[in-house]
């Protein structure tokens, strides 16, 4: 029953399955689906860190690359680098265990960032831009 629930109305299972757990009712919780929820949690925490990055590092690199719109968008660029710095912290402020990956999940989206914005304009063959620099808020390429 509580499967027909979960994929039928997703909302009222979530409010089902509190009141089970507020009312210690344990033999009664979908175990399976609550778990795959729980996984997805995690996920969703660390595929939402590697947006952020990847919107991060994509405004890095039209500012430091794209010559020809630089002047016109600079502001702009600058200050959507402020947003998804801003927000990227909080992220890692609530789950700081994802700190831990930062660096190897910094490598791969660099890589779509690159292979993103190298259709927009011509990036050079070796981009230097340090994690470190990405995270620096006071930091912009000149």
């Amino acid at each position: 029953m509580n499967k027909i629930k979960y994929e039928e109305d997703y909302y009222l299972w979530t409010q089902t399955m509190v009141e089970k757990f507020k009312n210690k009712d344990y033999l009664n919780i979908d175990w399976d689906n609550l778990i795959e929820e729980i996984e997805d949690l995690g996920k969703s925490q660390k595929r939402a860190v590697e947006s952020l990055l990847l919107r991060l590092t994509e405004h890095i690199l039209k500012l430091k690359y794209w010559e020809t719109e630089r002047e016109r968008n600079k502001k702009h660029w600058q200050s959507e680098v402020v947003n998804f710095l801003v927000l990227l912290r909080k992220r890692l402020k609530e789950s700081p265990s994802l700190k831990n990956n930062l660096a190897e999940i910094y490598e791969e989206t660099l890589l779509d960032s690159k292979r993103s914005m190298s259709k927009l304009f011509d990036l050079p063959e070796q981009i230097e831009l340090t994690l470190a620099q990405v995270l620096d808020e006071d930091w912009f390429p000149n």
